[in-house]
Formats: C-alpha cells, sequence, structure tokens
C-alpha cells in the first residue's frame, strides 16, 4: 500500500488552484443520466471516487472519457439500470444514482453503498423520499430494488436536512409529472451547484441554497456543457495546513462565501486572512490561538468535513478548545493518531477537548477516513522531524495528487509506492 512521507516544520508558501468538488461532480455525474446524449462536465478532478462513479456509468453502458480535469460522457447507449455490487461497494456517493436511473428507466437495483468508516450514514430518507414521488421500493438482504411506473410530484419533508437525500429526490422529481417541494433540505454549495446544472439541462428547480426547494417536473433534459465549483474542503485543508504550519499561502479559484464559518474560525484562532474576489490570502506569523468552541453541523454552520483538520491547528493553539461533532459518531478517529504526534487530546462522547502543545513531533500514523487523512497529513507538515501517513487510498478519495499539490508549496512530502513481490 502507498504511503506518503513527510519532512515537517517547513512553512507553506506560494499560491495554488483549488480543483473542482468532488462533492458537486459526482451527483452532477449521476445526474447527466437523466438525459440521453453527450454532456462535457469540466473541472471534475482526478479521484478514486470519480474513477468509481465513471467505472459505474461505463458497467451501465455509456462512453466516458476523463481528460485532464473534462469528463465527455455519452449516456446514449445506457441499457441497464442495475449499478454493479463490486463497485457500489467502494463509495458511497454511488447512492446517487438511485433517483436518476429510476427516472429514466422506472426500475433500479442497487446495493447498499460503501466508503469511510466514520458512523451511521443510513439511506432511509433517499428511499422514503423516492416512495413519496411513488416508487416501490424492495429490501432484499443487501440488495435495493426501486420500481416506479410513473413518478408524481409530492410534498416531501426531511427529518434531518442530508446532502444525498436532498440530491436524489431532486434528481428524481425533475422527471416527475407535477411539482415536488422538499422542505428542510440541505443547503450545501453543492446543492446549489446540482440545481444549476439541472437547470442548464432544462429542468426547473428553485430554491436550492435555502431550507426549501420547488421542482416542476418536465417531459424531458438535454446534455449540456457546465462548470464544476471549487473544492470547499479542499481550499479549506490547505487555508489550514498554511495556518499550522505557520506560512503564507495564496488560493486561487475559490469561493470565499463558501468558506464562510472556517474562516470566522480561522480568525477566531488569530490567522490572518484576505479575501479579494475568488482569491483567498492565509498567513499565520505567530503561534495560533484557542478557540473556546467549535461546533459541526449542517451548512451553513461548519462543516464537518474540516472538523479534523481544525483540530490539528487546535492541538497546536495556546490555550485549550473545546470542538464538538454533531454530524458523525464515528468521526473522531484520528484523535489517536494525533495523539502519537505528541497531541493533548481528550475524547468525552462527541466532544474533543484540546490542550495545545507547542510542538507536534513526526511518527508513523494510518488515515481511518478521508478528512482525518487530511488532518495527519497537515500534522506531520506542522511536525518537527519524519511522519509517515499509511492507509493513504482514503486520501485519493478526495484530494487530487495531494502530495504534488503541497510540495508546489514548498512542502517536503512525497509517496512512496512499494515493488510488488515477484
Amino acid at each position: 500500500m502507498d504511503k506518503l512521507v513527510i519532512e515537517g516544520g517547513k512553512p507553506l508558501s506560494g499560491s495554488i488552484v483549488i480543483q473542482g468538488a468532488k462533492n458537486a461532480a459526482l451527483p452532477i455525474l449521476a445526474a447527466c443520466m437523466l438525459a440521453e446524449g453527450t454532456s462535457t462536465i469540466e473541472h471534475v478532478p482526478r479521484l478514486l471516487d470519480i474513477d468509481v462513479m465513471l467505472n459505474i456509468l461505463r458497467e451501465l453502458g455509456c462512453r466516458a472519457e476523463h481528460v485532464g480535469d473534462t469528463v465527455v460522457l455519452d449516456t446514449e447507449t445506457a441499457h441497464t439500470s442495475h449499478v454493479p455490487e463490486s463497485l457500489m461497494g467502494q463509495m458511497r456517493s454511488s447512492i446517487f444514482l438511485m433517483g436518476p436511473l429510476l427516472a429514466r428507466f422506472g426500475e433500479t437495483q442497487v446495493y447498499q453503498p460503501g466508503g469511510c468508516a466514520i458512523g451511521e450514514r443510513k439511506i432511509d430518507l433517499h428511499l422514503e423520499g423516492l416512495q413519496a414521488l411513488g416508487a416501490e421500493i424492495e429490501e432484499i438482504g443487501n440488495r435495493i430494488i426501486c420500481r416506479a411506473d410513473k413518478l408524481h410530484g409530492a410534498d416531501i419533508h426531511l427529518a434531518f436536512p442530508s446532502v444525498g437525500a436532498t440530491e436524489n429526490i431532486m434528481m428524481a422529481a425533475v422527471l416527475a409529472e407535477g411539482r415536488t417541494t422538499i422542505s428542510n433540505a440541505a443547503r450545501e454549495p453543492e446543492i446549489q451547484d446540482l440545481q444549476k446544472f439541472l437547470n442548464a439541462m432544462g429542468a426547473k428547480i428553485m430554491g436550492a441554497g435555502t431550507d426549501t426547494i420547488t421542482i416542476e417536473g418536465v417531459q424531458s433534459l438535454t446534455p449540456c456543457t457546465y462548470t464544476v465549483i471549487p473544492d470547499r474542503i479542499v481550499a479549506g485543508t490547505i487555508m489550514v495546513a498554511a495556518a499550522a504550519t505557520r506560512g503564507q499561502v495564496t488560493l486561487l479559484n475559490t469561493n470565499p462565501a463558501h468558506l464562510s464559518s472556517l474562516i470566522h474560525v480561522l480568525r477566531r484562532a488569530g490567522v490572518q486572512i484576505l479575501v479579494d474576489g475568488d482569491i483567498i490570502k492565509v498567513g499565520c506569523p505567530g503561534r495560533p490561538r484557542a478557540v473556546e468552541r467549535v461546533v459541526t453541523a449542517p451548512y451553513p454552520a461548519f462543516p464537518t468535513d474540516l472538523q479534523s483538520q481544525v483540530m490539528v491547528l487546535l492541538a497546536l493553539a495556546d490555550g485549550v478548545s473545546i470542538l464538538k461533532e454533531t454530524i458523525f459518531e464515528g468521526r473522531l478517529k484520528h484523535v489517536d493518531e494525533l495523539s502519537r504526534m505528541g497531541a493533548d487530546i481528550r475524547v468525552d462522547l462527541n466532544s474533543a477537548f484540546i490542550r495545545g502543545v507547542p510542538r507536534l513531533y513526526g511518527a508513523t500514523v494510518e488515515a481511518t477516513d478521508l478528512r482525518a487523512g487530511a488532518a495527519l497529513v497537515i500534522a506531520g507538515l506542522a511536525a518537527q522531524g519524519k511522519t509517515i501517513v499509511e492507509q493513504i487510498h482514503h486520501i485519493d478519495r478526495g484530494y487530487d495528487c495531494i502530495e504534488t499539490m503541497l510540495s508546489r508549496l514548498g512542502a517536503r512530502i512525497s509517496r512512496y509506492s512499494p515493488v510488488p513481490k515477484n
């Protein structure tokens, strides 16, 4: 298995262009199934999760090419709505195909999705939403079969503002007969991006970015060319890495509005941030300050996907911070790994009590999930000595060659790929 080897202690410096958003690209690629023909999706990062989605689409009969950061996807030859279990188990976002396949083919067969082990992530809200639109759902072991002769609009209230459920319902409802209203909808920027893409295909959707989304069903959609928004989590990771290493970094191709909660927390920690259009400049010449309390919650509050990265910064801050995780109960596994590097963190239920230390020390650590892996990379960059991060296939799911990206900012980081034995 590949590893990352990091020689820490060097401040990051320079400028970097932020990649396209994985969490926007995946549902958009799934939504291409709603229209027969060729769509061109630009600013798509080269990631393991993207590769899995494209392989699933190929298994469905589509022709897909990923050249540079552009995906050309021809769905006209799609001939099945049965998603292979072997591929679906590799990535949770494969569940996004339920809505589009059901809307286009009138039925779909999928399986419980895989992904990072960060706690229980049920798909009951997805299924309830599709049932409200007229789908009949049968669960046989790990297999889920959805059928609907005709989808019809409905008023759907989500018990929790689930991003995936909101997006799945949106994609199914665009071809349903009549009006669909989703209340207590998730408000993430990726949902707004999906709305823009679907509307570019001819859908009639309003309200993404608020807690109520309205969809007027249409008879058909047409393929289009679309550019994915920048990845706010990758941007946030770089911002935290710049602060943790006490560096100076300029981020290009960002949307600062998508990062407002992180910017607020970093400024409270004493990090210097300058915003100019789509450019964010981050500097932290001295030791950061503790932040009394950070709580993860659905957008626009502080994102769970940046919790582990910010924990590294707070582990180096002057004073005691409290970080509470409210979204995923299994998202504090990186604490044990940070403790190996000298962090002083105590966990009580879903809260981490962080007493900042002057420095971290290099160690061999293991990425337990995507964002925990990113946090350990940041810790290694800031630490004294050598850090080896193992199980980095998790990191590759969300960061396009993270070692190349950070090397451009002066980091001493390299990927070690063991030579297979004959």
